[in-house]
């Protein structure tokens, strides 16, 4: 089923398990807790169009992924880092950040 906010995004449930396919340009990300039919994705998929499996995914579309025993994580520090490079802006300074720490924004005040 793809979905309706993302429309690179499909999302496969078979009695209550769940594969996800994340589509950028030539790049597919393929994740889920069924990993039998995650396999038979990938077959699927190699079968129509050759594809190369590259195994645990590092990183995808500037986010870096790892993977510890509490969890999986995500950052961007090498997107940003390349960001601040490409602007040129490597050497400075870091500074405070100008709104204090905690602070709740809303819509009434």
């Amino acid at each position: 089923m793809q979905s309706k906010s993302d429309y690179s995004l499909f999302t496969k449930e078979t009695g209550g398990k769940y594969v996800h396919l994340l589509v950028y340009v030539d790049d597919l990300l393929v994740s889920g807790d069924d990993i039998a039919s995650i396999a038979q994705l990938k077959q699927a998929l190699h079968d129509a169009f050759t594809i190369k499996d590259l195994g645990l995914a590092r990183y995808f579309i500037g986010i870096e992924i790892s993977r510890s025993n509490e969890g999986t994580f995500l950052n961007q520090r090498k997107y940003t880092l390349d960001i601040l490079q490409d602007a040129g802006l490597t050497g400075t300074k870091p500074t405070r950040f100008p709104l204090p720490k905690g602070l709740h924004l809303s819509a009434d005040t």
